[in-house]
């Protein structure tokens, strides 16, 4: 309700992207935690530090944590880390590529606090879907994973990676048709040249295809990151509306950029994100998706300052003094 006068007052309204664990039942072909789930420190989150992070974020007027991974549903404690995030202060979100997501567990979801399922499909097609996720079997789990969240009421929106070769398709068309008649939105997930794709440019969108995605969003219920919503257009979203947490503590300006801009353990979020938001390209308007768009930004501060380092790399290394806000 007062996110448009936090936003007026140059605060974050971030939705905390929670990379509980790594742990994971599949091995995708664009997994962007390839790196990042190999870092070996022997801190990492606990139920009780969930529950400062959840004590920090309430404070700050957050409201909304993505519990991610890996794989959330393969989690042994996944119900404990809903339960510390708090249902009563915090909508929350889950991923899941919809292996484990049958009418039971769906209903059990809904019952604990769980308020939406952000569900990876990335074709009509089993045969690709299976193929992309490299796990056969997987596009009908997650084709009955859509119809057990609308039974159990739970809120759903499917996310799917778009890339230069599927923005334009028919497949893609007939996707957004497909799932919009089930009465279910799509999330459009840009490729980025991170992860197992790092170094693969020939799947990034550019201008124009970005521009006939908003054509399609007035046609269809298909959105992006950069879609305004709760009637403010805030364009890159990074620090602003989104923050990415990994496992070791570690707050990034998005689940894509892999650069740190400080660690939970050592320091309150509200000064990270505050220290994010000094960085001009995340304090500032920016009317593209930087990681995945770019081609500056992606060749100044990615390829040339964070590929080939341990991952995420201090903000430090990655930008300089003047790239901060006077």
């Amino acid at each position: 309700m007062k996110y448009d006068e936090k936003v007026k007052r140059g605060e974050s309204i971030a939705i905390l992207q929670f990379q509980y664990d790594y742990k994971c039942n599949f091995h995708c072909q664009h997994c962007d935690i390839t790196r990042l789930r190999s870092k070996n420190k022997n801190r990492f989150f606990t139920i009780n530090d969930v529950k400062e992070l959840s004590r920090q974020a309430d404070e700050m007027g957050l409201a909304h944590i993505v519990i991610t991974g890996g794989e959330p549903l393969v989690f042994p404690d996944f119900d404990d880390i809903v339960k510390a995030i708090d249902p009563q202060k915090f909508y929350i979100t889950s991923d899941t590529n919809g292996w484990l997501l049958d009418k039971k567990r769906a209903k059990h979801l809904k019952s604990i606090g769980v308020d939406k399922i952000q569900l990876s499909l990335d074709s009509l097609s089993a045969a690709e879907h299976d193929e992309f996720r490299r796990k056969k079997g997987s596009h009908e789990k997650a084709i009955r994973a859509i119809d057990a969240a609308l039974d159990a009421r739970l809120n759903i929106i499917i996310q799917t990676v778009v890339t230069k070769q599927r923005v334009r398709s028919r497949e893609f068309i007939e996707f957004l048709e497909f799932l919009n008649g089930k009465g279910v939105g799509v999330f459009v997930t840009y490729a980025k040249p991170v992860g197992s794709w790092e170094g693969n440019f020939d799947v990034l969108v550019n201008r124009e295809d970005m521009d006939y995605m908003r054509e399609l969003e007035k046609k269809y219920n298909v959105f992006t990151h950069l879609t305004p919503s709760y009637g403010l257009n805030l364009g890159c979203i990074s620090v602003k509306r989104m923050v990415s947490i990994t496992k070791y503590g570690d707050v990034m300006p998005c689940p894509y950029i892999h650069c740190s801009l400080g660690n939970f353990f050592k320091e309150p979020l509200k000064d990270i994100i505050e220290r994010g938001l000094k960085i001009k390209y995340f304090g500032k308007y920016v009317d593209t998706c930087l990681i995945a768009e770019d081609r500056k930004f992606i060749n100044d501060y990615v390829v040339k300052k964070i590929y080939g380092k341990p991952l995420p790399v201090p903000y430090a290394e990655v930008f300089t003094s003047e790239d901060f806000i006077a």
